[in-house]
């Protein structure tokens, strides 16, 4: 499903600090697959305001963390289950080694599946320091970012620190190797916009680490996501 020769042909951006944005990833006849059977089962609101970073999404997981178990595999479709079947496999892990010069083939890995609808965003932040590397994929047929939910990547902590843009045009990915200084962020969607901003994260974590998007004692309640004319139906 996925042109990994995309990945080990790649290399790292090395300003701010270690990044890339890949696109092509799929054939186009995949692309479209996936774009119009992307995910609505079984998704969770995130949300967090005045800590150390502002957020608001929908996430629903996909590959349980540190195993090849796919959730809720019976809700997806059959370019879906084949996108998991590749991120599960030992050559997905030996190129985004290869890309990323860290020995990704071991490490614990999980992947989620995000909606960002009207107001959603992700404030400035390096990732949390039990992970290593992170691989966005997006999944909209089409963007305007006027509408916001681009990923932006910051040179400083500060939201105006704006260095590139990555829209999230599906085929089109972003990998972030994950430093003290590896500050991004998704701008806020804006009112009204008629589609959500669609990604998958793929994220490898430092061995012995846990999931900070799922916990193991994490009971919020997981519902339908579908964006509508007249606003989110849930």
């Amino acid at each position: 499903m996925i042109d990994l020769s995309k990945l080990t042909a790649h290399r790292l951006q090395s300003a701010p600090y270690s990044w890339a944005e890949i696109d092509g990833l799929y054939s186009p006849e995949d692309a479209r697959a996936l774009a119009d059977t992307y995910p609505h089962d079984h998704f969770k609101t995130v949300s967090g305001y005045g800590g150390a970073k502002d957020y608001e999404y929908e996430a629903r997981q996909l590959i349980a963390m540190g195993s090849h178990q796919v959730v809720n595999p019976h809700a997806l479709s059959r370019q879906w289950l084949a996108l998991t079947h590749s991120l599960c496999s030992l050559q997905y892990r030996e190129a985004m080694s290869a890309l990323t010069g860290l020995d990704l083939t071991q490490v614990p890995m999980e992947a989620n599946v995000f909606h960002y609808g009207p107001g959603a965003n992700l404030g400035p932040h390096p990732d949390l320091a039990d992970k290593l590397v992170t691989h966005i994929l997006y999944f909209n047929q089409s963007w305007n970012p006027a509408e916001g939910g681009c990923l932006q990547i910051l040179g400083s902590a500060e939201a105006c620190d704006v260095l590139a843009q990555v829209v999230p045009v599906v085929g089109n990915s972003a990998i972030l190797v994950r430093s003290d200084h590896s500050w991004h962020a998704v701008s806020r969607v804006v009112s009204g916009c008629r589609s959500s901003r669609r990604s998958v994260t793929v994220t490898f974590y430092r061995p012995g680490a846990t999931s900070s998007m799922w916990p193991a004692d994490d009971k919020t309640p997981l519902h339908h996501y579908e964006k509508t004319a007249g606003g989110v139906v849930s």
